[in-house]
């Protein structure tokens, strides 16, 4: 090796000793496992670091083999799960007992062989008090509508097994990510509530009791602040109790109606509902199920481009919408009149950021032919608000994100009226859809507003009358 480059190496290496062991961790915290125990070859400093990361994550696909790491293939899971047991093994064996691993994220695939073989050593460190806080997620690369009920219910008694075997790791779960497990014949509140007491985030994906099933939350005891719902098949959800709780989130239910119901959640903040049409006639009164919340600070609204499922509504939501600052209305059918949304402004004038989403997809169109759109979405109808905005405040508002822009009259009346009632609006920000691999494929263009055509939109936006910021972003 030539002499210079080896005083450059030991320049570096004596860089890396000057600094702490902390400010190394920290860098190391921030990659993943298998990169954590590489970087012990990059300097003598860097060697024994690896084994006192007080937070760490494991993840079974990230040791899926093969160029194409296709986790179908079961043998190629099964190797995973095989590389993530000696893992697993290797850093919980080396670990020193006053280093405490203050969480542990740990993600592996639902496969008996090898829970039975984590299980133990995962329980240990816990009764031990080597391990905190443990997060753990349920790995399943099946899609929903390749999952039968037989399947589901199988998954839901293996974990259940599992948990059953190894109770100290219930009890140490502070955030618990489940995938394509039914729970039918088991008591699903008292696995995730009851046993888990340190629980502090639930995220269910395609999750459910048996098809069609009500679930009832009611505990006043839980620390839970995140739960996160994704295709599930609740007929019904009632949260009647969780004190604790500060962001709800459910994309797509199945129901023709929004099947949630809202009690005692006075720390509830967050709040996001995503989901196409699903055919109701009726809608949505939101002001229903929200009437027992108050604190709700940021909502986020996603139709998916399809019809709304919201009622009409001003002044019913007013109570529920004081302390809303931030609202993020998404999916709106480009060709759908958008000044409806101000509805939400007339109800909660303390709105400082707005968030307004146009859906349009030309693989929407080309891709659905009439009967997938009447067996999987109802006919997009345009929403018909009555709007009376003569007697409406001026509002507090002061940034407007538009995505989707284009240069229709509807948007420019929609932003004009904004203007009008804002005086404390500074920043608009005209953003281009974002970017869709379908759409993409199909060669659609782009039709956002290109450089030359950027100074007529701010003429026609501003009208010499108005001073905001206007921001293009595509």
């Amino acid at each position: 090796m030539p002499r210079r480059h080896q005083q450059q190496q030991s320049e570096e290496e004596d860089w890396l000793s000057v600094l702490t062991d902390d400010i190394l961790l920290s860098i190391l915290v921030r990659v993943n496992l298998k990169t954590a125990a590489r970087t012990s070859v990059l300097s003598t400093r860097w060697v024994h670091l690896p084994w006192l990361l007080p937070e760490f994550s494991i993840n079974a696909k990230e040791f899926l083999s093969g160029p194409c790491r296709d986790p179908d293939k079961e043998n190629g899971i099964e190797e995973a799960m095989a590389s993530l047991t000696k893992a697993t093994r290797s850093f919980l064996a080396y670990r020193q007992r006053d280093s405490i691993i203050s969480n542990l994220h740990l993600k592996l695939y639902l496969m008996k062989t090898f829970l039975y073989e984590v299980g133990p050593m995962v329980s240990d460190a816990i009764n031990s008090g080597l391990l905190k806080d443990l997060d753990l997620a349920i790995l399943d690369d099946t899609v929903p509508r390749d999952c039968s009920d037989v399947y589901m219910v199988q998954r839901g008694k293996e974990m259940d097994g599992f948990f059953s075997a190894y109770p100290s790791v219930l009890h140490c779960l502070t955030k618990l990510s489940l995938r394509n497990l039914g729970f039918n014949k088991l008591d699903m509140h008292h696995i995730l509530f009851d046993c888990c007491k340190q629980l502090k985030h639930l995220s269910l994906y395609h999750c459910d009791n048996g098809a069609s099933s009500w679930f009832k939350i009611d505990a006043p005891n839980s620390k839970l602040s995140v739960l996160e719902l994704t295709l599930c098949r609740f007929e019904r959800l009632e949260v009647v109790c969780l004190p604790k709780l500060e962001k709800l989130s459910w994309d797509t239910w199945m129901t023709p109606d929004m099947p949630l119901a809202i009690g005692f959640i006075p720390s509830l903040g967050e709040l996001v509902l995503s989901c196409g049409a699903v055919c109701a006639d009726s809608g949505t009164k939101l002001s229903e199920f929200l009437h027992a919340t108050t604190s709700i600070h940021t909502l986020s609204l996603d139709f998916q481009g399809e019809s709304l499922w919201l009622q009409p509504e001003m002044k019913q939501l007013c109570t529920a919408f004081r302390k809303l600052r931030k609202l993020s209305v998404r999916g709106i059918f480009v060709e759908f009149d958008i000044l409806w949304t101000m509805a939400f402004l007339v109800a909660a004038p303390s709105i400082e950021m707005l968030q307004i989403e146009v859906w349009e997809h030309a693989c929407d169109v080309e891709q659905l032919d009439d009967e997938d759109r009447r067996r999987t979405n109802s006919e997009r109808r345009n929403p018909e608000w009555e709007m009376d905005l003569g007697s409406s405040k001026s509002w507090l508002l002061k940034e407007l994100e538009f995505v989707g822009f284009r240069s229709l009259e509807q948007q420019f009346t929609l932003i004009r009226s904004v203007l009008e009632r804002s005086p404390n609006l500074q920043k608009i920000f005209l953003k281009d859809d974002e970017e869709c691999d379908s759409c993409a494929a199909l060669g659609a263009p782009s039709k956002f507003p290109k450089k030359d055509d950027q100074e007529m939109v701010v003429r026609r936006i501003t009208d010499g009358t108005f001073l905001p910021q206007i921001i293009f972003d595509d």
